[in-house]
């Protein structure tokens, strides 16, 4: 895997790539020119990498947080002012961000740098290679990183501007929805003949024909949402793509956690497309980096997952997602989840913590508050708001405590990774899974769209369910158990937003959040893009960027 990695980690970002996160395109700063570099299949592997990097950069951090911070999958209160960050994250949690939110900019910032990344590779490349299959191959795997960016664009922001030609610096309008569903649909088209047919190390962490049909088909169960018409026979028939290639397989019971630890990789038959990340691997210019297990981890677990730092431990789920997890004591994928009181890693040993009275209670008023207390670990399901004057809810500090730190279950999907010396981590993050394309074909046919393959929603996911748990097979599915499905199936892998939207779930109550506005369907233009493009508006309905 990490060879794979390295294999985009190239001395070309030393080229000085610069980029314009609004404009997206990105200026050449450098006296190289293809005669002189690239010249060769390695300096054209060269040249691609920083596209791969940049795409890196953020995935887990700015697509993440507004992907499930956004949702009921996910919450990160302050707690005794760390992690308040100027509400950024909380606002998350309650739908109230503005232009201004730093994590909703992050998300246009980073995605538009794979784009204008894109375009400049494009440009290179197109200069410098030969005609042939390998030049088709490699422009082919560049387009659809950057139909994938402007996937992550349409879906977060709504219209886009659309950018393709490098040098273009021209202040341009945003495109409706449609016609940059229209646009990324047909890159993707253009590109399938001339990628890839293999899957595997040749192609680990580069996009394959099967990753454009993947793609494709989660644009098509969304079509309705983004362009107003269904095409629930589209997703199906690019489902089938995939699963006729033959090159997947769903992992079974024993082997489902290990697609998320640190040593995942191409091997995982689950993996349509996945981001690699490497701890030892130095990405300038970029993040780059994926940190789960340092917000996820209870600072008090540092041993039990022998880490070698300590985590921060600030992120946590809601009762109302975990709840999807309650109801089947067979299943795996409970495994995931850090609950109730905590074990050294035999399972036996309980984790101790000794503080004192007022460091365990902030609010004990007893005179003994300096006194030594010990307690085991024990994580909450409930989130609470303690001593919090009414007109300081809305920042949503919980306490500088132990009660407070404990509070909320932790996800380790991304199991923690004690062979890296930094905070870093070596999982790999999947964008596009098996698993998703038979629950994707499902939900499609229950929608309306035409069974094929002799596939019933019932069938597809039964096959899914039949390597999570050992429990009866269901009898029937509808739209809602779907649903739960796919919150037990995708935790932590950042597209809960995307399904609660579809399954007119985003307006609802969880938690603390009570906003019901549709407009927060989509994040508003960031003030920044707004201010270096002038010809960009805002979103519908958020006057003065609120």
């Amino acid at each position: 895997m990490k060879k794979i990695f390295k294999y985009f980690s190239l001395p070309i970002l030393s080229i000085g790539l610069l980029w314009s996160c609004d404009n997206l395109d990105v200026p050449i700063t450098t006296q190289l020119t293809p005669d002189v570099f690239p010249q060769n299949s390695t300096q054209y592997v060269q040249t691609a990498g920083p596209v791969y990097a940049a795409f890196r950069g953020e995935y887990s951090f700015a697509w993440w947080w507004t992907q499930s911070l956004s949702t009921d999958e996910a919450i990160m209160p302050a707690r005794g002012g760390n992690w308040f960050d100027g509400r950024n994250y909380i606002a998350m949690h309650f739908h109230d961000w503005t232009a201004d939110n730093g994590i909703v900019g992050s998300l246009w910032d980073w995605t538009s740098k794979v784009i204008g990344i894109s375009n400049q590779t494009i440009s290179i490349l197109d200069a410098a290679m030969p005609e042939g299959t390998e030049k088709n191959t490699m422009m082919a795997e560049i387009k659809t990183m950057r139909a994938i960016a402007y996937f992550m664009m349409m879906d977060s922001y709504g219209d886009v501007p659309i950018y393709t030609d490098y040098g273009d610096f021209t202040s341009r309008p945003k495109s409706t929805r449609k016609e940059v569903f229209e646009f990324i649909e047909k890159e993707l088209k253009d590109a399938i003949p001339n990628l890839s047919a293999a899957s595997g190390v040749t192609t680990y962490g580069r996009p394959n024909k099967q990753t454009a049909n993947a793609l494709l088909a989660k644009m098509y169960l969304n079509a309705e949402v983004y362009t107003g018409t269904q095409r629930y026979n589209d997703c199906i028939a690019a489902c089938d793509e995939v699963i006729k290639s033959g090159l997947y397989a769903i992992e079974g019971r024993s082997t489902y956690l290990q697609m998320f630890y640190p040593n995942n990789g191409p091997q995982m038959k689950e993996f349509i497309f996945a981001v690699p990340y490497d701890p030892t691997a130095s990405t300038v210019g970029f993040n780059g980096n994926m940190y789960h297990a340092r917000y996820d981890v209870p600072r008090s677990l540092r041993a039990k997952f022998g880490l070698s730092f300590t985590p921060s431990a600030p992120r946590s789920t809601l009762p109302e997602f975990y709840a999807n997890f309650e109801n089947d004591a067979n299943d795996i994928r409970n495994k995931q989840w850090l609950t109730g009181k905590q074990y050294l890693a035999d399972g036996v040993t309980p984790v101790m913590v000794t503080t004192t009275k007022k460091g365990y209670d902030e609010y004990y008023t007893g005179s003994d508050g300096g006194a030594t207390y010990t307690y085991q670990v024990e994580l909450s399901k409930a989130i609470t708001y303690r001593g919090i004057p009414a007109n300081l809810i809305g920042s949503f500090d919980v306490g500088n405590d132990e009660i407070a730190w404990n509070m909320g279950y932790r996800n380790i999907k991304f199991y923690p990774d004690a062979g890296s010396t930094n905070r870093n981590q070596n999982n790999d993050v999947p964008f596009l899974r098996y698993s998703d394309i038979l629950l994707m074909k499902a939900e499609a046919i229950l929608r309306g769209g035409s069974a094929t393959l002799g596939d019933t929603p019932l069938l597809l996911v039964n096959t899914v369910r039949s390597n999570r748990t050992t429990s009866t097979p269901w009898g029937s599915v509808t739209l809602q158990t779907l649903y739960e499905e796919r919150c037990r199936e995708f935790a932590h892998e950042a597209w809960h937003r995307n399904d609660m939207i579809r399954f007119g779930k985003f307006e609802g109550s969880w938690g603390f959040k009570t906003d019901a506005d549709i407009k927060h369907r989509l994040f508003p233009i960031p003030t920044g893009a707004l201010t270096l493009n002038p010809a960009l508006v805002q979103n519908p309905n958020y006057p003065n960027g609120k």
